[in-house]
């Protein structure tokens, strides 16, 4: 385990491993190097990268200085980018995808991207924009940590009920996920009212794959590929069988085949 400090004095946790070009896994809500998709997804990469697993700002060992921001989040990114030698390539996950491309954005020194199923679902039937974060916040400051996983899991993820009530039985992981409910409101910062920053996007310049599964949510098959539309070049692909919970398996190979490939094949 390592740290850096970022540039608001925050200290973020991380960890290194394998060799070859540098690579920063980037979480999406309440995952982090011990809950998630990324603890399996590191070791597979490892044999082709060097990866960097941190733990975003508020979970696990990292710091949280507050007033958040998600600029401060990019600057976490820009602190491991630093740490990897000065250029790295990027893989976001769910509302880490959004991170990462706002970072790509932001013209951090980024080689590559990819943003599997950033969840820009858009508005309700009525046309209405849910205040996420704002509920969120009021869940945070009213001690309701579980009722912040509910709410993100009902309203925001569509979870069954069923399966929120399960999870509520296995505390091994509602403590978990309980634990890291003050950092919901963040990835709804980040996801900035859910609809696709077409303009923000077109401010990326870097080879990127947006990816989703074939099995997901109609709503995120239409934004994967509305990002895919607003960023210069970028290509989009599907994976089979897959949904959000993507399998590391078979997101693996996916991103070796791009992210090892010359820069000249990556445009569209």
């Amino acid at each position: 385990m390592s740290q850096i400090t970022s540039k608001d004095g925050t200290v973020i946790d991380y960890e290194r491993s394998g060799r070859g070009p540098a690579l920063i896994l980037v979480d999406g809500a309440m995952c982090s190097r011990d809950f998630g998709p990324m603890p399996k997804l590191a070791p597979l990469l490892a044999p082709h990268f060097t990866v960097y697993a941190y733990d975003r700002r508020g979970r696990g060992k990292s710091g949280d200085t507050l007033p958040y921001s998600p600029q401060r989040e990019v600057e976490d990114v820009a602190a491991l980018v630093q740490e990897a030698g000065g250029s790295a390539s990027l893989v976001g996950l769910s509302s880490g995808g959004a991170l990462a491309l706002e970072a790509a954005a932001s013209g951090l020194p980024v080689d590559k991207v990819v943003a599997y199923e950033p969840p820009y679902v858009g508005v309700t039937g009525n046309g209405a924009v849910p205040d996420h974060e704002a509920r969120l916040q009021a869940l945070v400051a009213e001690g309701d940590r579980g009722g912040a996983v509910k709410y993100f899991m009902r309203s925001m993820v569509g979870a069954p009920a069923p399966m929120v009530v399960m999870m509520q039985l296995m505390p091994w992981i509602w403590r978990k996920l309980k634990a890291v409910a003050h950092t919901l409101p963040y990835d709804a910062a980040v996801m900035s009212g859910f609809e696709v920053p077409a303009a923000r996007l077109a401010q990326v310049r870097v080879p990127t794959l947006v990816m989703h599964g074939s099995k997901t949510d109609a709503r995120l098959v239409r934004a994967a590929q509305a990002v895919a539309a607003a960023i210069p070049g970028a290509l989009h692909r599907t994976l089979a069988g897959q949904t959000h919970n993507v399998s590391p398996g078979v997101l693996t190979p996916a991103l070796v085949e791009f992210l090892a490939a010359p820069h000249a094949a990556a445009g569209r």
